[in-house]
């Protein structure tokens, strides 16, 4: 059995207008519901085998703060170029060349390709559009990374900021 948790990036700050899109940041939203997702996913879910990051710096900067309060040893994060303005093959591409020893993948991406790549892995809920620092869970009944397939995906769980606010 795998399982691969999407996570696209937090809120980014579009206020430097000089900036590349590849090195915006996270703003204060983006930093809030990054600590409160990551939180989240510590209390209640197993830690990934591996996290793999897009290394754009709002990706970057929210697997990170996933990786501190999970505690993830760091040999078991890797950024991946690949993923940055990845269409759902690359996507795919990236996850069928993992090690097979490890059994959950953790990648944070982007839109469009998250939303895409998760209406792609399973037909059980159709996504429009991830919301930011949305998490999505799914398992597949395969023994290696290279046999993904589209459709084969069942969605565990889903977790979005918006479930957390209010709850003070």
């Amino acid at each position: 059995m795998k399982e691969i948790i999407l996570v696209r990036h937090a809120k980014s700050d579009w206020g430097t207008e000089f900036l590349k899109d590849v090195d915006r940041h996270l703003n204060e939203r983006g930093y809030r519901d990054a600590y409160s997702l990551s939180e989240w996913y510590a209390k209640n879910k197993n830690k990934p085998h591996l996290i793999l990051s897009s290394t754009a710096t709002r990706a970057l900067s929210t697997a990170l703060i996933f990786a501190r309060n999970l505690n993830l040893d760091m040999k078991k994060f890797k950024l991946e170029e690949k993923i940055y303005e990845a269409n759902t093959d690359k996507l795919l591409s990236v996850i069928r060349e993992q090690d097979n020893s490890l059994d959950t993948l953790m990648l944070f991406g982007h839109n469009p390709s998250l939303s895409n790549m998760c209406n792609v892995l399973s037909d059980d809920l159709f996504f429009d559009d991830i919301p930011t620092c949305g998490i999505l869970s799914y398992s597949f009944n395969i023994k290696t990374w290279s046999a993904l397939e589209a459709k084969k995906g069942k969605l565990n769980y889903y977790q979005f900021p918006k479930d957390f606010k209010n709850k003070d």
